[in-house]
């Protein structure tokens, strides 16, 4: 598959996995707001508070982010002209205005992007990638994080995410009135029962199923962020190798973070040994990335 093909393919996957988390949404509203007769107006606070935690996270994630992952910066050219020049040479091939460059003292190979849109980006990358990896293999890694700048990847996720805080406090609210009482809607005999208990199942589960869709969506996004940086080096062996290096370095980064994991190149907790690995990682194997990579050249 060409890398355009793969980039098309991964945009039209993510727009059905975002349909599947309105439905959902939707849903949890139509529920809560028919069994406890509150109208819209509970529904409104709970996305009032949405609203607000999406406010923080879109113009202080960023800092967050790097100040979890320990990296320090920004570096000026006279600092590191070896990376310094790799980002600014990719991003004039990208068109997109240069980042902020840090740098994190840890020997894992590993990098990642940040910020909620080109004008207000940063990029991280471990001393262990920029002294592991070959020439080529850095600028794949760079390319692939640029990637996630130009495609506005980290602002789709912090809208998957807040998503997914939506479906929790749905969820709990819903829980907490069935438990320990509430205005409840009569059942209305047993096809009204039955409803109550799809309804009751459906909040217990839901929390589960979107952090599933959210992990899903974030892996569709690596794939995408692959074949972008495939179309700014035009060299997809250069990430190939240095994905191949980094999952055969299987240490994880010393600030290893669930809240920051989705945003590195690879899971920085190393290799995992589990049968559901899959299901519940932020990135598709690397094995099937490095596949996807390959067949592009």
């Amino acid at each position: 598959m060409t890398a355009y093909k793969q980039i098309a393919s991964n945009k039209r996957r993510t727009v059905i996995l975002i349909a599947i988390f309105i439905i959902f949404i939707l849903a949890l509203g139509f529920a809560f707001s028919y069994f406890y007769e509150f109208g819209y107006g509970g529904l409104a606070i709970v996305v009032m508070i949405a609203i607000g935690m999406s406010f923080a996270s879109y113009y202080s994630g960023d800092k967050v982010a790097l100040t979890t992952a320990g990296a320090k910066g920004p570096i000026t050219k006279e600092q590191n002209s070896y990376v310094y020049n790799m980002v600014e040479n990719l991003c004039i091939t990208a068109g997109i205005p240069m980042p902020k460059v840090y740098l994190i003292q840890d020997d894992s190979p590993n990098a990642f992007a940040t910020g909620r849109d080109p004008e207000h980006a940063s990029v991280a990358i471990t001393t262990g990638a920029i002294n592991i990896l070959e020439n080529e293999e850095l600028e794949g890694v760079i390319a692939h994080e640029l990637s996630h700048i130009k495609n506005y990847d980290i602002r789709l996720m912090m809208v998957v995410i807040v998503c997914v805080g939506l479906i929790a406090l749905l969820s709990d609210f819903f829980l907490r009135f069935s438990f320990f009482g509430g205005r409840r809607r009569d059942a209305g005999g047993q096809a009204g029962m039955i409803l109550l208990i799809v309804g009751i199942v459906l909040m217990i589960l839901s929390p589960i199923i979107a952090q599933l869709i959210k992990l899903a969506v974030s892996r569709k996004r690596e794939y995408m962020a692959d074949a972008s940086s495939v179309l700014l080096t035009r060299y997809p062996e250069g990430l190939a190798r240095a994905l191949e290096k980094i999952d055969a370095y299987g240490k994880p980064l010393k600030r290893a973070n669930n809240a920051t994991a989705h945003l590195f190149i690879s899971e920085p907790y190393g290799k995992k040994k589990h049968a559901f690995k899959k299901l519940f990682s932020t990135h598709p194997p690397i094995p099937e990335r490095v596949k996807a990579l390959r067949s592009m050249a």
